[in-house]
């Protein structure tokens, strides 16, 4: 049987072209890549696809990147080689979903979801389990803490769903919520928030969305949900 075509999201085209540049030897091993702005000027795309593509690049062992110093390709060829596999096949079925486009896709249904929920304005034991287990986290750079707070993260997005009490809604978002345990996704947000104010605002802002949620205002829930959401993406849209 024929597989499926599937085009190739934006991020994936940027990528097979950083990829090629590396294996063709355009950029050498250990070498820095160009900055993420230059990349997006050359391929004519924009910068949170090419930080898409890095991270995607980052996954499969070909560059590393280093916090206020850059990108580089992986230092051992062989390393490189063996992590590639062969693309010059159709596009892979299985690739992740472009964390940004995930964002536009929250950005139109969850402050939705905090409205419907904020009509019911019942308290949620599991929620404040989980803004809890998020607020207790002091060290982000211990493996154990991060993967803890992402975790309590997402499943306190799922619950907001819950909350509604619409079977529907809920189904949605648990679809919307898979694409947050993909690899690139986990990369991009470990990679925007990687200190422990920032987790900290963060675990205020869900906060603010619970609390306007129990309280009744759909309104403020709604805003609040926006705002965070917005934050998200600046936060992992761009190293740089």
């Amino acid at each position: 049987m024929q597989a499926d075509f599937r085009p190739k999201q934006i991020y994936e085209q940027v990528a097979d072209q950083i990829r090629a540049g590396i294996l063709s030897g355009q950029y050498a091993h250990g070498s820095r890549l160009p900055s993420e702005r230059d990349l997006a000027q050359r391929l004519k795309v924009s910068r949170p696809a090419v930080r898409e593509a890095i991270g995607a690049l980052q996954n499969e062992g070909m560059v590393t990147t280093r916090h206020g110093s850059g990108t580089y390709v992986a230092d051992c060829p062989l390393q490189v080689n063996e992590a590639a596999p062969d693309y010059a096949g159709l596009p892979p079925v299985d690739a992740d979903f472009s964390p940004i486009s995930t964002l536009e896709v929250r950005l139109l249904i969850e402050p939705a979801i905090a409205r419907l929920a904020a009509r019911r304005a019942q308290r949620d034991p599991l929620a404040e389990r989980y803004l809890e287990q998020m607020i207790d986290v002091k060290d982000i750079g211990d493996p154990l803490q991060q993967a803890r707070w992402s975790e309590a993260d997402r499943l306190f997005h799922r619950q907001l769903a819950m909350m509604t009490g619409d079977i529907l809604i809920a189904r949605i978002a648990e679809e919307i919520n898979k694409t947050m345990e993909q690899p690139l996704w986990n990369r991009l947000r470990d990679d925007g928030i990687y200190d422990p104010e920032r987790i900290q605002l963060y675990a205020a802002e869900h906060r603010l969305i619970y609390e306007a949620i129990i309280s009744g205002d759909e309104d403020a829930a709604a805003f609040y949900v926006e705002g965070h959401l917005k934050r998200v993406r600046r936060d992992i849209s761009s190293r740089e």
